[in-house]
């Protein structure tokens, strides 16, 4: 107990010095992103054949549980509808309409990577960020696994490892970062048989959006679900009818982080915020954790 009390204390007054100077910064005061700049990608669900090539592809690429063959070309999981969970970053559904033939039109889901994410503003400990490429991505080392993020998000998106017990993941879509660092297209896009993904600049797919709307205005309902939603998203999708049948729900222009932070500064103004406490608390929580683990592997050995 003396000895686990000793590294507490070593490591929470590492840990101040560098803490207390950052906690101010919110998402809104980081630096500017062009988000007609950054990259996104247009899902036409009147194109999508619901093969879950894109599932497939997802699962390889981001070395999630391995699956047959069979399991992918399996269409009896569109009797329920799915969400995204710890072993799959995205799923396909049929729509969801009773007035229309069963399976009619598909629609992929995963993390919709916003321009204002509710998840980055809700992370007390930066854990979550909005890089300029349009990525919302996830740092292990910094989450204290508050699942702040799995209630913030509108589209109920992040999934957390409850059954790990030493290094649980906040899991969700990374936009496959590495393969469009390196000018590649998210494996999704890549493994679509029938271009009903499109991976590009947002603006550009914007713009592609509603001309395909304007060219074909009978094929489409006319609204472009992820351009002004929440302040606008990476993924942007085009349907036959309204969002709602596909799982996208009704959601307002104005960004959430906007709601959230007037309400932290109006609180957290005059004083150093209880966000800096807890922000403290995760890192010396993860630095005693990560010990701990080393302790015990040592142990092993010897």
């Amino acid at each position: 107990m003396n000895k686990d009390r000793r590294k507490f204390l070593k490591v929470s007054t590492a840990i101040t010095a560098s803490l207390i100077p950052a906690v101010s910064v919110s998402s809104s005061e980081e630096c500017e992103i062009d988000f007609n700049d950054a990259y996104g990608v247009l899902v036409d669900t009147t194109v999508c054949i619901g093969c879950r090539n894109c599932e497939k592809a997802c699962n390889i690429e981001n070395n999630l549980p391995e699956q047959p063959q069979g399991n992918f070309e399996d269409k009896s999981v569109f009797e329920t509808n799915r969400r995204p969970d710890v072993s799959a970053y995205t799923v396909v559904n049929p729509s969801i309409d009773s007035k229309l033939p069963k399976y009619d039109s598909y629609a992929k889901i995963q993390c919709m990577h916003c321009n204002h994410p509710a998840c980055v503003s809700a992370c007390i400990v930066g854990a979550l960020t909005k890089c300029r490429h349009g990525v919302v991505s996830w740092d292990a080392w910094k989450c204290m696994g508050c699942r702040y993020c799995l209630v913030a998000c509108p589209f109920q998106i992040p999934a957390y490892e409850y059954e790990e017990a030493l290094e649980p993941r906040v899991m969700k879509c990374t936009f496959c970062y590495d393969r469009i660092h390196n000018d590649k297209k998210p494996a999704c896009v890549e493994s679509c048989p029938v271009e009903a993904l499109t991976f590009g600049k947002r603006g550009e797919l914007i713009k592609l959006a509603h001309s395909k709307i304007e060219s074909n205005p009978n094929k489409y309902y006319d609204h472009v679900y992820g351009e002004d939603e929440i302040g606008g998203t990476s993924w942007i999708y085009l349907a036959s009818k309204e969002f709602i049948n596909y799982d996208l729900p009704k959601l307002a222009e104005e960004k959430i982080p906007s709601l959230t932070e007037s309400i932290q500064h109006g609180i957290f103004k005059s004083f150093l915020p209880p966000l800096a406490l807890y922000g403290f608390l995760g890192l010396v929580m993860h630095s005693m954790r990560q010990e701990k683990k080393k302790e015990a592997l040592d142990d092993e050995q010897s």
